[in-house]
């Protein structure tokens, strides 16, 4: 295999941007099913496909934020308006969202772990896709991704939550560099 100079700028230069900023258009129906396509292609050890995908996107988004917005109420009947609003708008304005469940399954080989970080791979393969088909992305979890009846609000099941929420669409802005870790302070070297 040749090296591929493109891919290692890329992956050296990747950079979210927030979902405020990501606006229309966003994939068409042949582009979402390559970029679901490319969302699954991670490391799988036993081939448990141990996540599920939910996409959001259309009317959906604001409905969706509806849902939110609702239990907040439910939970904290003495919540602002605004916060009402952040909520409402929690799938908004990006034109799609992607959400990976991380669906352990019992295996005698296969560890809870391992079948979590494989739905974490997908999340950044989303994000990865995404790039690749001339859009932007930004991986998140928020409340709702570990909050059971949130969770459920979205499909997750009973011992399933959600790895990630992919925000997906077209940059309305360049994204901005930011302080990285210096390689150095963060990678040693075993020597036994």
């Amino acid at each position: 295999m040749s090296k591929n100079v493109e891919m290692v700028e890329y992956l050296k230069s990747r950079r979210s941007v927030t979902l405020p900023f990501l606006a229309e258009p966003g994939p068409s129906e042949l582009e979402l099913a390559e970029l679901l396509e490319i969302a699954s292609r991670v490391p799988d050890h036993g081939k448990l496909a141990p996540w599920r995908l939910v996409v959001v996107a259309g009317d959906q988004r604001g409905m969706a934020g509806d849902r939110l917005a609702e239990l907040a109420k439910q939970r904290d009947p003495e919540i602002s308006e605004e916060m009402l609003d952040v909520e409402r708008n929690r799938f908004l304005p990006a034109p799609l969202t992607i959400g990976v469940i991380s669906a352990v399954q019992a295996h005698p080989k296969v560890p809870a772990i391992e079948q979590q970080l494989s739905a974490g791979c997908v999340c950044f393969n989303l994000v990865h896709g995404a790039n690749a088909l001339g859009f932007a992305a930004q991986w998140v979890t928020r409340w709702f991704a570990f909050d059971d009846e949130a969770a459920a609000i979205f499909g997750a099941k009973d011992n399933e939550f959600f790895a990630g929420f992919v925000h997906i669409g077209t940059p309305s802005v360049v994204p901005q560099e930011r302080p990285r870790p210096d390689v150095a302070e963060v990678v040693e070297y075993w020597r036994g």
